[in-house]
């Protein structure tokens, strides 16, 4: 199997599978279901303080998958989400789910003119492009001056993994530094994913419902157990310590 087809069994397929669980489960299932990968609320909300978000501010989610992120986002700050995603089924998912403008693009070709968001955020996505110089300098050139980037990245933290997640490419802490250099961002306040709580259990049963739901009508298909799979692993990756994440706000240079 290609990394790429890996990649479209976990981000694009389940988007489509998870929005069609949500329609039948009830709305309040959505950014539940729809922030699965992308950190607990408590690390959303503080990279969302930390980022000075605040009403009809333009946020840019770069990378943004099913769009919950960028959804609790708006509600709790009533900023202004425009969604990038270069998975189709991802963006007609996001787009069932929450109605926000969103526009089928990879990171590394953002079809958007300099400067023109106030925040940019990317939340776990890093790791699954290869050229990430090419993502960081994308996120540096279209948010405005005196705007802040966010950015969820997974790192490794030992020189080889023992499993390899297919379309995934996790740097060191140290090989991050020197993209952050080359991209002209620095680190103006980071923490580690694992120090924030754990969803609240209403929030993880409304996730769980939604599992349930894709697992009982696509468990015998092969694209889900693929996307169980690199689930699976890379969350016995996580629970060893092997990777972690780490949530950062970077000030563009200059």
């Amino acid at each position: 199997m290609t990394d790429s087809q890996a990649l479209a069994d976990e981000f694009d397929t389940m988007a489509k599978w998870t929005a069609d669980a949500v329609q039948e489960l009830g709305p309040e299932h959505a950014i539940p279901a729809a922030c699965r990968g992308s950190g607990s609320p408590a690390a959303l909300e503080w990279l969302a303080k930390q980022l000075r978000l605040g009403p009809d501010m333009r946020l840019l989610d770069s990378g943004a998958g099913v769009g919950g992120p960028a959804e609790l986002a708006a509600q709790r700050f009533s900023i202004a989400p425009v969604l990038a995603e270069p998975m189709i089924q991802a963006c007609q998912a996001s787009a069932r789910l929450f109605g926000r403008p969103v526009v089928v693009a990879a990171g590394q070709r953002l079809p958007f003119a300099a400067g023109v968001f106030d925040a940019v955020w990317s939340l776990g996505v890093l790791c699954t492009v290869e050229d990430q110089l090419e993502l960081l300098t994308e996120l540096r050139r279209v948010v405005r001056g005196g705007g802040l980037v966010g950015l969820l990245a997974f790192l490794r933290t030992v020189e080889q993994l023992p499993d390899q997640p297919e379309g995934n490419h996790f740097p060191t802490a140290a090989e991050l530094d020197k993209l952050l250099a080359a991209a002209g961002l620095t680190v103006v306040s980071s923490a580690e994913l694992a120090d924030f709580p754990a969803a609240d259990p209403d929030w993880q049963a409304a996730a769980d419902r939604v599992s349930a739901v894709i697992e009982g009508r696509h468990g015998h298909d092969h694209r889900w157990q693929v996307a169980q799979q690199q689930e699976q692993l890379i969350g016995e990756l996580i629970q060893r310590q092997l990777v972690a994440g780490r949530l950062m706000v970077l000030q563009p240079d200059g």
